[in-house]
């Protein structure tokens, strides 16, 4: 098995654990090293033990829809039913084939939206490998420059005009997501993005994790984009809002 195969494998091994609430699956984690950048989780196999143990009670499923590996990293795009449906992006760190760290970012899944696209469904074949870093660069400068600096006159040289949108509250292309990125309450952005944390990718599929603000409140933002010939060509994501410091049960942070 090579490397690869065995990051996926672990990750998939290790979230399969909240389905079947085995304890053995927290064996995947390096307890002495791990460090939790979920709020909502205690710190080490500990904590995901008791997690898996109590959300196992709801009969919950687990449905991978794409994993990818990064160097040290995987990272999955998953379904969870718990008593309702919720989109989820999973990321780990490995070192010495254990989880090291850990990250995610996880919504109730709505949707369809106008153009019938879930925000699940859509390609999953990794492919174009020998343009991995080409595409992790064009998606580091979208989210800088269209996304972070808000210099919206460049977002046709990194996005195709009509390409295929996930996010549930907007249609295919361009104009409709221009139109939610413009749009301002007492002249402050309603969705705001302020730092990029993470880029991730493998192929014709890229990552990023990053902080900023929807509504004045702080936000995580999770986007995973498709490319193809160096342009941006499919869009899913997950939003959430980030929880008061005095609810988090670490103290590590969400990034």
């Amino acid at each position: 098995m090579n490397n690869s195969k065995s990051k996926k494998k672990l990750l998939q091994k290790l979230l399969k654990g909240i389905e079947t609430g085995d304890p053995e699956a927290a064996t995947v984690v390096n307890e002495q090293k791990y460090i939790q950048h979920n709020p909502q989780t205690h710190e080490g196999s500990e904590g995901l033990g008791a997690l898996f143990s109590r959300l196992s009670k709801t009969s919950p499923k687990v449905r991978f829809v794409r994993v990818f590996e990064d160097g040290n990293f995987a990272f999955a795009h998953n379904e969870y039913d718990f008593n309702n449906l919720k989109a989820a992006f999973e990321i780990f760190r490995f070192e010495d084939g254990q989880a090291v760290e850990h990250w995610d970012n996880i919504q109730p899944k709505f949707g369809p939206n106008q153009s019938g696209r879930d925000m699940l469904d859509g390609p999953t074949e990794i492919t174009d490998l020998d343009r991995t870093e080409d595409n992790r660069e064009r998606v580091r400068c979208y989210v800088n420059e269209v996304l972070i600096k808000r210099s919206f006159s460049q977002i046709c040289d990194f996005v195709e005009e009509n390409f295929h949108q996930h996010n549930p509250d907007l249609a295919d292309g361009t104009v409709p997501l221009l139109s939610q990125l413009k749009a301002t309450t007492d002249g402050k952005p309603d969705l705001q993005y302020e730092t990029l944390h993470h880029l991730l990718a493998e192929g014709n599929f890229v990552l990023s994790l990053s902080e900023g603000r929807r509504n004045d409140i702080p936000t995580s933002f999770c986007d995973l984009y498709r490319l193809k010939d160096g342009k941006i060509v499919e869009h899913w994501d997950t939003i959430e809002t980030i929880a008061p410091r005095t609810e988090w049960k670490n103290a590590n942070g969400k990034f």
